[in-house]
């Protein structure tokens, strides 16, 4: 796809008062970037995305009001199981799944498909090139390291406890600090600011007044549910039907107030918990927002909202991050900013690798020859409502060679190769008549009976229906084709 002008030129020119051609505006009239990221939080937590949800989250509800919302934005996998090591490489680098750094492989120490000087072309070292002011704070691990040693600020700390000095306030904190440090020495330099949070990832040790909102406990699972405690998704099962193909996986078996128990009350309980971290994430993004705009920075700024992977608990019987069901595979991703119609709605079929071509496209700064991703500019603008066709998804951090998924409009297609060939399955959704993804599980009268959902015969598994096997054996050929294209180095037990 051709990539389009920047939508901030007419604003520029006007500003600046150039004509088209002419230098551009002085760095103070460049955009500001504000990349906010949350760690392990579904799309369908969010009432813009599932507007059943319990979670309230005002201000990022605002932020889609303001600006676009994506319903089609996706990580690309993981070969590990923590599914956050390569998401983030892919944020930060634009680069596929399995040409990053490390591919999964075992044996292989570094990839001969990533180019060594990587690094230096990722997202901060690119701002910084181009005479912005960087500054990042988020967890520590599971990310990309010599990726975020770039940013000029680094605050990182693992920030995942109940208190203000230890849970999202925190970070919250060391971005206030830096706009307040700006704004005291003067700095008119353009800002690029990566704000991360810790939560909602386990353990989720949330705040009282939140939890007692959420009806959830940190440290006691209730006999009985309390009734506050958020209702299931109607997509929850009490077991997964088959072997995921992670023994012994800790998001599966070790959750702190969860370990393997699927029971209704352990997972309204542990939902309370997430949405209780939930929202306190909006309330410190509000608390940013407020101070750009009483800087006068938010009209110019850039806002993004993310995070690195979806989670399940308790749906589909699944309690982590490690399956390709849309509520993992997906992310939520909202875009407010110059030139972006407040309230608009996109399907996007972007990766979260894309984030890095997009943003260099907004700011009119060359995207690095290293990227692989394609600048979803063209959907903001509304000229375009998708930038690809296809997405594929892989998650091989258990045995291999794992699961494999790819999308192409309404069809979807999952298969797992797992436990050294002990399971071979095969699933197939029409996402425009079952959305939830829902499976012959789903239809049990006892599972009704918790979820409050009533499955229509046609949401189910159709892999095994004789009326959609020529689907079928396309979905098939375009998954095998799309693993050659992105050279995955694996091939399914059926695959040729």
């Amino acid at each position: 796809m051709q990539m389009s002008k920047p939508i901030l030129l007419g604003l520029t020119f006007l500003l600046a008062g150039v004509l088209p051609g002419e230098e551009r505006a002085d760095a103070e009239q460049r955009p500001n970037f504000l990349f906010i990221i949350a760690d392990d939080q579904s799309p369908f937590d969010l009432k813009i995305y599932e507007s059943s949800s319990d979670l309230e989250t005002p201000v990022i509800d605002r932020l889609a009001a303001q600006g676009m919302t994506l319903d089609g934005a996706y990580h690309m996998g993981s070969w590990s199981g923590a599914v956050c090591t390569p998401s983030r490489h892919m944020v930060m680098s634009g680069r596929t799944l399995w040409h990053l750094p490390k591919n999964g492989v075992r044996g292989m120490k570094k990839n001969p498909l990533c180019p060594t000087d990587l690094a230096e072309n990722t997202l901060a070292a690119v701002f910084n090139r181009a005479g912005y002011d960087t500054m990042r704070t988020c967890k520590i691990g599971n990310s990309y390291g010599a990726a975020n040693k770039q940013f000029t600020v680094c605050h990182d700390k693992t920030s995942r406890g109940a208190s203000d000095e230890d849970g999202s306030a925190w970070h919250a904190e060391q971005v206030l600090n830096y706009l307040d440090q700006r704004a005291e020495s003067g700095d008119g330099d353009p800002f690029f600011i990566y704000y991360g949070f810790s939560h909602p990832h386990d353990p989720r040790w949330a705040k009282e007044d939140l939890l007692k909102k959420y009806g959830a406990d940190n440290n006691v699972v209730p006999e009985k549910a309390n009734p506050n405690s958020p209702h299931l998704p109607e997509n929850y099962l009490p077991a997964h039907p088959f072997p995921h193909g992670h023994p012994g996986l800790r998001d599966e078996v070790k959750v702190q107030g969860v370990m393997e128990r699927r029971d209704e009350p352990t997972i309204r309980n542990e939902i309370g918990r997430q949405f209780a971290c939930g929202e306190n994430i909006d309330v410190q993004i509000g608390r940013v927002l407020e101070r750009l705009e009483s800087m006068g920075e938010l009209d110019n700024t850039y806002v993004v909202y993310t995070a690195d992977h979806g989670m399940a608990i308790g749906r589909h019987g699944l309690q982590g991050k490690q399956n390709l069901y849309e509520h993992t595979w997906r992310v939520p991703l909202i875009v407010k900013g110059p030139g972006i119609d407040a309230g608009s709605r996109a399907q996007g079929n972007v990766y979260l690798l894309d984030v890095l071509a997009t943003l260099c496209d907004l700011a009119e700064i060359p995207a690095p020859p290293t990227s692989e991703g394609i600048s979803f500019v063209p959907v903001l603008e509304g000229e375009a409502g998708i930038v690809r066709d296809v997405l594929y998804g892989a998650y091989c951090g258990g045995t291999k060679p794992g699961m494999r998924c790819v999308r192409r409009g309404d069809w979807k297609l999952i298969k797992y190769d797992t436990l050294d060939g002990q399971v071979h399955e095969t699933q197939l959704f029409n996402l425009s008549h079952n959305p939830s993804e829902l499976i012959g599980e789903h239809h049990d009268e006892a599972v009704i009976a918790l979820t409050g959902h009533t499955p229509e015969a046609h949401e189910t598994n159709l892999a095994g229906d004789p009326r959609y096997a020529e689907q079928l054996a396309q979905m098939e050929a375009l998954l095998l084709e799309e693993m050659g294209r992105l050279e995955d180095p694996y091939r399914l037990w059926d695959q040729k």
